[in-house]
């Protein structure tokens, strides 16, 4: 899975809407939208996950910079580190 970061939409589409622009390019397997905890007003943007990369990088290619209803989208790549004990790196004495 890719996570896939969305923002610029207008704050009136709804999950589906944001879903089937994406969907024309990537498959997408889920949507989080994010809201304001207290008013629950969508905040601009959301996280999807795409079943491939290409995929991803499809929707990227073709709507990052496109205007909807005069907002321009961006997209990108979320990437994420492995899960697991991170390394600890030695301080080195000066």
């Amino acid at each position: 899975m890719i996570k896939l970061f969305i923002g610029g939409f207008p704050l009136d589409m709804t999950e589906l809407e944001i879903v089937q622009l994406v969907a024309f390019y990537a498959n997408v397997c889920t949507i989080k939208v994010v809201r304001d905890k207290k008013t629950k007003v969508c905040k601009g943007y959301a996280f999807l996950e795409i079943a491939d990369r290409e995929g991803a990088e499809l929707a990227i290619a073709t709507l990052n910079g496109t205007l909807l209803a005069g907002r321009e989208l961006r997209l990108s790549i979320v990437e994420t580190e492995p899960a697991g004990n991170p390394v600890k790196q030695k301080r080195r004495r000066l």
